[in-house]
């Protein structure tokens, strides 16, 4: 694979936009923009739903933190996140990761209406799961090891996470129910290793932070995905790669549908920094192991109100 001249074309362009910003495009990923156009159709129909509809599968703890999150119910640092949103994870049977897993053990609460929606969810994250791990064979070999560092025990059993997300426009901010913050996602990074973002393609609202501090924009492309890489990538490439701050304002009037798929290692994998890239940062480990399975609950337990 990594003889291949195309191959080594896309691996050199993947590691420059690793080191130097942590985001890139991906296009001609084989997934249909068809497709990926009716995933944010069929959401932003969810959002349009009367309330009490949306609360039918209405996210708990007892949910295994699956289902919907009204607007003002994900905090980040504090601060109530001006969006509503689904969060769907991969589903854990009791006693699949014993205790380390007990907090996100459940089933994802689809709604029945709209109609085929979780057969669609359900299609697509199984094709942003293959695409996701062919990606990480390109940044695998960008790291100079094999295109398979991110399998077996790291992540061929790769846990997931789906969150449909829909930002209220500006003229909603008068709403005496919701939270008065213009922040429709606070600056965060992500927690595990790629995350492939599907934003509506008419509205600039993502903005990501470059390394003199400056807020850019990342313009949505339409057919294309913005990917970035999380918290567990960074551990793994000992800090040649980072997982950049971002966050998300939408200054338009109109309402805005993303839906962010997010690729993990196993759940229960322990992430240190890999010798290749131990052996490209001057032979020093610079972060301490971490379970990914810890972090993720960790955040969430953290990351909602009631």
């Amino acid at each position: 694979m990594g003889q291949d001249s195309g191959v080594a074309q896309v691996v050199k362009q993947l590691d420059q936009a690793c080191k130097e910003a942590g985001f890139f495009y991906v296009k001609g990923h084989g997934i249909p923009e068809t497709l990926l156009k009716q995933v944010k159709n069929l959401t932003r129909k969810f959002f349009e739903l009367p309330y009490e509809e949306k609360l039918k599968i209405k996210m708990t703890a007892d949910s295994g933190y699956r289902g919907y999150q009204r607007i003002g119910e994900n905090i980040t640092k504090g601060v109530p996140d001006m969006h509503e949103a689904i969060d769907c994870y991969k589903e854990l049977k009791p006693g699949m990761y014993g205790d380390l897993g007990k907090p996100m053990e459940g089933c994802n609460q689809w709604p029945i209406k709209p109609t085929n929606f979780k057969m669609l969810m359900e299609e697509y994250v199984s094709l942003c799961t293959e695409l996701s791990r062919n990606i990480m064979r390109g940044i695998a070999l960008a790291l100079g090891g094999s295109p398979y560092e991110f399998e077996g025990e790291r992540a061929g059993n790769a846990f997931w996470v789906m969150r449909l997300i829909g930002y209220p426009g500006v003229h909603s901010a008068n709403d005496s129910d919701i939270p008065k913050e213009d922040i429709g996602c606070g600056a965060h990074t992500d927690y595990g290793l790629l995350t492939l973002v599907n934003q509506d393609d008419d509205i600039t609202a993502l903005q990501v932070r470059n390394h003199s501090g400056e807020w850019i924009s990342a313009p949505p492309v339409p057919g294309t995905f913005v990917c970035n890489i999380g918290d567990m990538l960074k551990i793994y490439s000992n800090g040649l790669y980072e997982s950049t701050l971002h966050q998300v304002i939408n200054s338009s009037p109109k309402y805005r549908v993303c839906v962010a798929y997010f690729y993990e290692t196993n759940f229960d994998t322990a992430v240190e920094p890999l010798d290749i890239c131990k052996e490209r940062t001057t032979g020093a480990k610079k972060f301490e192991r971490a379970v990914y399975g810890e972090h993720l609950v960790k955040k969430v337990q953290t990351n909602f109100v009631y």
